[in-house]
């Protein structure tokens, strides 16, 4: 079957939302991407097969690559791939490539062919909810614990944990964390997303977050307790009371966990979420 990729111009940007709406659920950060481009490198890609139907889509935001294919086992490899990662690879160097499963393997195999040796790689679970959340028993445990909105006059007691977020569950093995970077990315989170923190006194002892927001769909990320304050349920009410809130919106909720972090997996089956798909981020 003859296939063509192409860049995607504006003149293209209904076909290529109309493709990726199709496949939302299962990719809410490149929606989100395409949506609202923050970078001037950030390009998208398209693939047609002979009928002119879109196939797949790559997007790349910053130094992440997102690839959207609608069957892996439809796509030509390796004849487009050398010619259009030829292209794509530079400044910024890509450090990430993030997707299904079958999507990403398609792409690394690609890179691989390039010279670029295969990078780590984390398995998520992407886990899903779609209507309202599940009502929990009335809570009667840690008392004087405080849910509420941050603002920026938060943001150097939210430090702590955003670095510990970043060490724990972002961050490569082996990569250097980088204080500026985290300052800069919570105050684009205080700026740009909807987030809730638990107090306990006048220390802020968890926090949470949505990090992409697609058509349909918002994006929870960035959960994190301070260890000290872990197995008290801090974890639980403030997940339950976000995700309260963000369903009035009448939007589906995404989020993706560790499938080593059953202790998290089990707090967001008790909310409602359930599995939808595996995920997976590559680093480089």
């Amino acid at each position: 079957m003859k296939q063509s990729w192409k860049r995607a111009g504006k003149s293209e940007k209904l076909r290529v939302e109309e493709f990726l709406r199709s496949r939302e659920h299962y990719c809410v950060t490149a929606c989100s991407k395409f949506l609202q481009p923050h970078d001037p490198q950030d390009r998208t890609w398209r693939l047609t097969n002979a009928e002119g139907i879109i196939r797949a889509v790559i997007l790349r935001s910053g130094g992440m690559l997102f690839p959207v294919f609608k069957d892996a086992r439809d796509i030509s490899f390796p004849r487009f791939m050398n010619g259009l990662l030829g292209r794509i690879w530079g400044q910024p160097p890509i450090h990430a490539v993030q997707g299904l499963p079958g999507d990403t393997e398609l792409l690394l195999a690609a890179l691989a062919n390039l010279g670029y040796p295969a990078p780590e790689h984390r398995d998520y679970d992407l886990m899903a909810l779609n209507g309202p959340p599940k009502r929990g028993s009335p809570d009667t445990g840690l008392r004087g614990l405080v849910l509420r909105k941050p603002g920026f006059t938060d943001l150097e007691a939210m430090l702590p944990l955003q670095a510990g977020y970043e060490k724990e569950e972002v961050l490569p093995q082996g990569a250097d964390f980088n204080p500026a970077w985290c300052r800069l990315n919570l105050s684009s989170i205080l700026a740009r997303e909807q987030s809730l923190i638990a107090c306990l006194g006048d220390r802020i002892v968890g926090k949470i977050n949505t990090n992409a927001a697609s058509f349909t769909r918002l994006q929870i990320g960035g959960v994190y307790v301070l260890p000290e304050y872990r197995g008290l349920g801090i974890g639980r009410r403030m997940t339950a009371a976000f995700v309260g809130e963000l369903c009035k919106q009448s939007r589906g909720l995404t989020l993706f966990v560790k499938k080593s972090n059953q202790t998290a997996r089990a707090i967001y089956e008790r909310v409602g979420f359930s599995a939808a798909a595996d995920y997976r981020i590559c680093y480089y």
